[in-house]
């Protein structure tokens, strides 16, 4: 058996999800069972809605808080009926927008919220109970309902100090106590019927210990921030054979006697001892990484170079691009894909190019400021913010993409644009856009930061270049990353691990 592990703290559809969703149908192709087990988040949607978009099945997927019930990852079909059997005949009016249904009871201080998986008129993925205009309790809902969250007032606002998670029968599974500073301190305790656990970190260790792991089975760990990937999942994982995949550059600087790893990889570099083989995206990143363990740690580890992701086929539109139209894709996150670098470029290029557009593909934290700014640069009539989509029969649509990330090790976003024929605009950051895109050939590396030379760059491309060849020398960039090529290297290190 192949275990995934990835830690994060939020939800987010960024490389990391979508290189593991690749990694699933790459372990599918070769006839591997396979689990990707995903720790530490609430989401604000059912998790099985939010692996579905991926391209995960439901049977792949192992989410750590429910792992400890009988509940099976699932579709929401719990329906309104079935919440209404849940009033004991009490009476009730109903009202409702569509996406929201209120109950009010006659006579009494609180109602319900049921809140509609999207896409339905039935389902409920949560119900929210509100008393004396207060916040008490949400219910989470897949075909029955799998855990429930409780608040009490506190400094004008309901503060969460209770989980209780169910099993299908309704049964409690456990129970997740918090501090007033869960989320910051990881003040919470776990209580079990046999026994009380003290972090998220344990539970997680815990879990580990349940998978009852052997010498044949493999643990991956996608490298994130936090601790638990450090402790728990490397620790708990003997006697499994360890791979760590790195997606980001591994260290801040070095001289001659010392290398500064950064600290999300810090403790799995420091302890080659504990890992069986580490995973980088480029030859480039993982040769400067033997060359520094040989230097800096006089140990000589298995580092493999195993691209994030790889492409079923190459993408050719089939009714042609939209002339002068740029897309760019990605986590909506603070210091991350700088989409607002991306639009700024993009509004200073139009000065040239008037009828350019540009759309971004994704959700995060920064959506609202990004809204704020095309208001404020008044470019809402060409620049557009379309949400997260699955962007497989999307890219060949346009005739460019943008980017203003810093830090892609790969690039998953960068792979399938060029797997579409797009040349590419973006920062001279190591590794993936020097992987990508060859100057002049197929789209333009600018340094980075540099965002009036981002919008000189998209200029430039419209203006100056051969679009027919830029597209020609990016599909023959995409070829080598076809997933059978990408099948035959896992096939390759995963036989060396048995």
């Amino acid at each position: 058996m192949i275990y995934s592990f990835h830690h994060f703290y939020y939800w987010s559809k960024g490389g990391v999800e979508s290189g593991m969703a690749y990694r699933a149908k790459i372990f599918r192709a070769l006839g591997l069972e396979a689990k990707f087990v995903f720790a530490t988040t609430f989401p604000n949607a059912n998790i099985q809605h939010e692996m579905q978009m991926l391209g995960f099945l439901d049977s792949e997927v192992i989410w750590m808080y429910g792992f400890f019930s009988d509940c099976r990852i699932s579709p929401v079909t719990y329906g309104l009926k079935q919440l209404e059997n849940t009033f004991g005949g009490k009476e009730y009016a109903i009202s409702g927008n569509g996406d929201v249904v209120k109950y009010v009871f006659p006579g009494e201080h609180y109602y319900y919220q049921a809140y509609l998986a999207p896409g339905t008129d039935d389902a409920v993925h949560r119900v929210e109970i509100i008393s004396n205009d207060r916040l008490i309790r949400k219910d989470y809902y897949t075909y029955c309902k799998i855990y429930s969250e409780y608040y009490t007032p506190m400094e004008n606002y309901s503060h969460l100090y209770l989980r209780r998670f169910f099993n299908e029968d309704g049964t409690v599974a456990y129970e997740e106590v918090m501090g007033n500073e869960a989320m910051v301190d990881d003040v919470v305790l776990y209580k079990f019927p046999d026994r009380l656990i003290y972090s998220r970190e344990e539970l997680a260790g815990y879990m580990m210990s349940r998978l009852k792991l052997t010498g044949q089975d493999v643990v991956l760990i996608d490298g994130e921030p936090g601790k638990i990937h450090r402790s728990a999942f490397i620790l708990n994982a003997f006697p499994a054979k360890v791979g760590f995949i790195l997606h980001a550059d591994h260290y801040i600087c070095s001289d001659e006697d010392h290398v500064f790893w950064y600290r999300i990889y810090e403790y799995a570099l420091s302890h080659p001892e504990k890992i069986d083989f580490y995973v980088t995206n480029t030859e480039a990143q993982s040769a400067l990484l033997r060359e520094q363990f040989k230097q800096y740690k006089e140990v000589e580890p298995l580092v493999v170079t195993l691209p994030a992701a790889g492409l079923d086929e190459l993408k050719y539109p089939k009714n042609g691009r939209r002339r002068h139209a740029l897309i760019s894709a990605g986590r909506l996150a603070p210091g991350e894909k700088n989409m607002n670098w991306v639009i700024e470029a993009a509004v200073e290029a139009r000065k040239s190019v008037p009828d350019l557009t540009l759309d971004i593909y994704g959700e995060g934290e920064e959506e609202g400021r990004l809204r704020d700014l095309i208001r404020q640069l008044e470019c809402g009539d060409y620049v557009h913010l379309c949400g997260f989509q699955k962007l497989d029969e999307v890219y060949q649509e346009y005739e460019a993409y943008v980017s203003a990330s810093w830090s892609e090790t790969f690039g998953v976003t960068l792979l399938e644009a060029v797997g579409s024929g797009l040349p590419i605009v973006g920062f001279d950051s190591p590794y993936g856009m020097q992987m990508f895109v060859d100057e002049g050939e197929n789209g333009y590396r600018v340094p980075v930061g540099d965002v009036d030379g981002l919008g000189k760059g998209i200029i430039r491309l419209f203006t100056e270049a051969d679009m027919e060849g830029f597209r020609q020398h990016s599909y023959e960039k995409a070829s080598g990353y076809l997933m059978e090529a990408m099948e035959k290297k896992w096939e390759n290190v995963l036989g060396k691990m048995k």
